[in-house]
């Protein structure tokens, strides 16, 4: 946190390439987030690029009072929802193909049937529910960092997160790869 806030102090200087550390620092996981948002890789990598120059517009106004890191998730998770609102984007089916180097095609196989079977439940959510369970397991952001990007209270959080993973099990209850999940507490 502390290297954040010198960063951020030396691009308030001017110092450009601070700036540079800091999309190099966090451009992976913001797109990753974005990515589940869009489901589009195009979408999303559009939306990151744009979401770092809505970040040094507004660097200025970065307080210092929280994580750099979920102000910034703030910022670009503000935008990247502004855009879909306005753009009215149709969310479409992750293509998010892994290089999985197992033995087998079968294994192959059944690790993408999953993997696009999560992404699937995971989209049934409401757009609340699946930002906060992205952003705390995807992104491992603390259940603070998640009220200060999303200016929400802690129940709140709490509560999203919940009901998320309730409907998650209870879509599992009706079959798939992930029917173990349901039978867990």
């Amino acid at each position: 946190m502390e290297e954040d806030i010198q960063l951020v102090q030396q691009i308030l200087a001017g110092n450009k390439q601070a700036y540079i550390d800091i999309i190099n620092k966090y451009n992976n996981p913001l797109y990753a987030t974005i990515l589940r948002m869009t489901k589009n890789h195009q979408t999303a990598q559009d939306l990151v690029q744009e979401a770092f120059i809505k970040v040094y517009e507004q660097l200025g106004k970065y307080d210092q009072k929280g994580p750099f890191k979920s102000w910034l998730y703030k910022v670009a998770i503000n935008h990247c929802l502004d855009q879909l609102r306005k753009k009215k984007v149709i969310l479409e089916q992750v293509e998010n193909e892994r290089m999985i180097n197992e033995a087998t095609p079968e294994i192959v196989f059944l690790k993408k049937e999953k993997s696009r079977e999560l992404e699937r439940l995971v989209s049934c959510l409401p757009e609340d529910e699946r930002i906060i369970l992205l952003l705390r397991y995807a992104n491992d952001l603390s259940y603070e960092d998640i009220c200060r990007t999303l200016g929400i209270s802690l129940a709140d959080v709490r509560n999203k997160l919940h009901r998320a993973k309730k409907k998650l099990r209870n879509q599992a209850q009706k079959g798939g790869y992930f029917h173990d999940l349901s039978k867990r507490g």
